[in-house]
């Protein structure tokens, strides 16, 4: 019996996938619920199990776009397993034999030798040769003055090397075609910053009530919670309190309406093996210090392993961005539509301050908030990033209701 396998659908609204990388070979053995494909759709990537076991035969090629529902391969499941199949040495080979990168080098095409019109003509004399050599110029760059043509002392040192001439050194290209992911990424990227009217406002924030509270506490925590006390659970709560205060900045524009959200669902921006992902931490209002953090690393994971899916990534109401973590001193994030908000944390550096009339060197993150100023006005953008801002500076009354142990339930 043959098999037909058909694409499945990766979730509501997405009628087509891109084949991103065969994982098996034509006619190959799998087993049932193998992985033989990672498929991307416009909002993830998925791996495609085996429905049976038997031998394969491909239908479509790597980079093909197909439709939900469309034949990609067929396993004929009366075929005897052959010796040797299944071998995982073979299968790993095989995998990083499809991996390997292809690239295209730029391919040198020899041009026949214009004729001389004396055997000296663009010939340089020994001394006008070492001052070429010293600037990477070939005598053809160079018109000779001297007799018959011949290329002087003085031509080589007259001589300005074209900006478009190649040095060198390798110039090989690649060429490889964006995931269907990236694509849609690059698509709503383009169309937030056509369709909003974004802007970004800018604070500064001393961390070190946040360094104090977890050099004193983060090894309890971790003992007690199996998570680390990370930055992350402090800013989401802080943003939790701010939208409060705000809830304009928990809303967005559907056509001549504002939909306001009494829920607050913070989308984290994390880097995976695929690129940027943003999963969701669903109902974060109702979340502990702990609830957060542990989420937050169940939800990096997941998009680290690849395993994130469409349903965790859609429905958030504002998105937490942490460029940070590679070093960024201050950006202006992108809001992730249809959000009308988006925080970016950035890397934190002893700088001097003010603090009580006196200078002191304090860790220092300056933090910037996108908003989209149809709906947002300034005065309620200013506001909501000044109450982050207090909230950071100050955890224990604001953010812990004067009591750590319970809070961080200790």
């Amino acid at each position: 019996m043959v098999l037909e396998m058909k694409v499945p659908s990766p979730g509501e609204s997405i009628t087509e996938v891109e084949i991103a990388q065969w994982l098996v070979a034509d006619g190959d053995w799998v087993e049932k619920d193998q992985a033989i494909a990672e498929v991307d759709s416009d909002k993830a990537t998925l791996e495609l199990p085996a429905e049976a076991s038997g031998i394969i035969t491909l239908k479509a090629d790597e980079g093909d776009a197909v439709a939900v529902g469309d034949v990609v391969c067929l396993i004929d499941t009366d075929a005897k397993k052959p010796e040797g199949a299944g071998d995982s040495k073979k299968e790993e080979e095989a995998k990083e034999a499809k991996e390997a990168p292809v690239k295209e080098t730029k391919k040198e095409t020899s041009k026949e030798a214009p004729k001389k019109e004396s055997y000296a003509s663009g010939t340089p004399s020994p001394a006008a040769k070492k001052i070429l050599d010293e600037k990477g110029m070939a005598p053809k760059e160079v018109k000779g003055s001297g007799r018959d043509g011949r290329i002087t002392k003085n031509d080589a040192d007259n001589a300005t090397p074209s900006m478009g001439t190649p040095g060198s050194g390798g110039r090989g290209t690649e060429r490889k075609k964006l995931s269907m992911l990236r694509r849609k990424v690059a698509e709503r990227l383009v169309a937030a910053k056509n369709q909003t009217a974004m802007l970004t406002t800018f604070n500064e924030v001393d961390m070190s009530p946040i360094f104090e509270l977890r050099n004193e506490y983060k090894e309890q925590f971790k003992e007690k919670h199996g998570v680390g006390l990370g930055f992350m659970s402090f800013f989401t709560l802080a943003v939790v309190r701010a939208l409060d205060l705000y809830p304009d900045v928990n809303s967005m524009i559907d056509g001549d309406f504002q939909i306001r959200h009494d829920f607050k669902d913070i989308s984290i921006a994390v880097s995976g093996p695929k690129g940027l992902m943003v999963p969701v931490i669903r109902n974060a209002e109702n979340l502990t210090f702990r609830g957060v953090e542990a989420e937050v690393k169940r939800l990096a994971l997941r998009a680290r392993d690849g395993q994130i899916t469409v349903d965790e990534m859609t429905g958030g109401t504002f998105t937490i961005s942490n460029g940070g973590v590679f070093g960024s001193m201050l950006s202006t994030p992108i809001i992730n539509p249809p959000q009308s908000g988006i925080l970016g944390m950035h890397n934190i550096v002893e700088r001097a301050i003010v603090r009580d009339g006196a200078i002191a060197i304090a860790p220092v993150m300056f933090v910037a908030l996108s908003y989209d100023h149809r709906i947002i006005d300034g005065r309620e953008s200013v506001g909501f990033l000044v109450a982050v801002k207090e909230a950071l500076e100050n955890p224990t009354e604001l953010l812990m209701g004067n009591d750590i142990k319970k809070a961080l339930e200790l």
